[in-house]
């Protein structure tokens, strides 16, 4: 199974990951949703499957400088379109792999993901 890893490139919670992918022995395909984007049929996929809560990142900057009015009365179609627009408010890194998705970084779900 080759696991595929959205997010950004110098994140310090992406290199965690990565690295722990690593030590691991896992192959996995990174994907820089900054520099390559996203499209709205992953985006939409993760927000059906976790919440569109859990996939923007609210609590990072690009986020925090909005205006209110954007930030305000959030619903899916807005937090997908603010996304797209900016897609470093997704919250990283998100893992697809086996069929299963894991959005953010901790090593015990990794653990428990790949039976290490």
């Amino acid at each position: 199974m080759t696991a595929i890893i959205y997010g950004i490139k110098n994140c310090d919670t992406m290199k965690k990951a990565r690295g722990w992918l690593e030590e691991h022995g896992i192959a996995y395909d990174f994907h820089d949703y900054k520099a390559m984007g996203i499209d709205r049929a992953h985006l939409e996929q993760w927000v059906d499957r976790a919440g569109w809560d859990i996939v923007l990142n609210r609590a990072g900057t690009t986020f925090r400088k909005l205006p209110d009015a954007d930030r305000e009365n959030l619903t899916r179609e807005k937090a997908i379109a603010l996304m797209l627009d900016q897609p470093s408010m997704i919250k990283r890194p998100v893992l697809e792999a086996g069929g299963k998705l894991l959005i953010g970084f901790k090593p015990e779900n990794y653990g428990a993901e790949f039976g290490t």
